[in-house]
Order: C-alpha cells, then structure tokens, then sequence
C-alpha cells in the first residue's frame, strides 16, 4: 500500500512540474524578462545625481560598478564586485545585438583591464545610452556617441537572456 502511495506521488508530482507548452513558457519569460530589465533601468536611474563615492554602494555615493550590483541585486541577481569581474559574467555580445538591460564595459584612462561598467537603457541604430557612475558627475546616462567612451568601449555583455 505505501509503495503505490509512493508511486502516485511521484507520478503527480512530476506530471505536474512538466510544462505543457514550450511556446508558452518562452512567452512567459521574455515577458517576466523584460520586466526585470524595466525594473533594473528604473532602480539605476531613479539613481541620477547622487554622487560619485569609491566603493560606494548606497545612496550617499555610488561607484560604478557599486551601481550596477545594487540595481541587480535589487532583483535577487548577484553579481561579482569590480567591473572588470562583472565583465566576465554572462555571455559577450555584438554592439548590433546591444539590448537595453545589457552591461556595457570600458577601459578609461589608459587601464590594461576593464575599469568602468554601465547598464544599456536605450539602443538606436547609431547610438547606445547608458547609467553609470562617472568620477566627476556622479550618476547620470551616457552616450557612446560622446569620444570618450568611443575611445575606451571594450565590449557588451547580456546578462539575463
């Protein structure tokens, strides 16, 4: 009696984990993600203008990568620390392929490693934008349109698919 109570169970249990449409569960969470990645842009952005603090990870100062941890930790996403760590998470993609939500990873100032992230929150043909953490403005939205950033761009990463 108890192993055909076990059976059952078992067999209710995985019957009902199992999807019952793969078009849906897609559905579902590009939905789900581009949710996350409003929520992600709104939680750095509703950082413009607080000022820029070495290691600062809260309102009373942010670093850039300090920033971008907070706003994915935000939404239960760990990531590493240091910029040039949060390079290496997710999966590098083509500048044409850039999304909003994407990091986007710099080697200011002469750096031999990446020393400066921000988060995609607008992509048009020619153009990407980005929040960060600047050393002299604080947080505000960039444009790698501005020679700077042009100059120092190293890659993109997608870190939620």
């Amino acid at each position: 009696m108890k192993k055909i109570l076990l059976i059952l169970l078992l067999a209710v249990f995985f019957t009902s984990c199992k999807s019952t449409s793969t078009a849906v569960s897609k559905k579902e969470s590009k939905t789900e993600n581009r949710y996350v990645v409003n929520n992600l842009i709104k939680k750095a952005t509703d950082n413009i203008g607080v000022k820029y603090k070495a290691g600062g990870t809260t309102k009373s100062g942010f670093d850039c990568s300090g920033l971008v941890y907070t706003t994915f930790e935000s939404e239960n996403i760990k990531l590493p620390r240091p910029s040039y760590e949060q390079a290496k998470i997710g999966k590098t993609i083509k500048v044409s392929d850039a999304q909003k939500g994407d990091l986007i990873f710099f080697k200011t100032n002469r750096s031999k490693q990446i020393n400066h992230v921000g988060l995609i929150t607008e992509v048009n043909s020619n153009e990407i934008k980005f929040v960060h953490s600047s050393t002299s403005k604080g947080v505000i939205i960039s444009s790698t349109k501005e020679a700077y950033y042009q100059n120092s761009f190293v890659q993109i990463n997608r870190v939620l698919e």
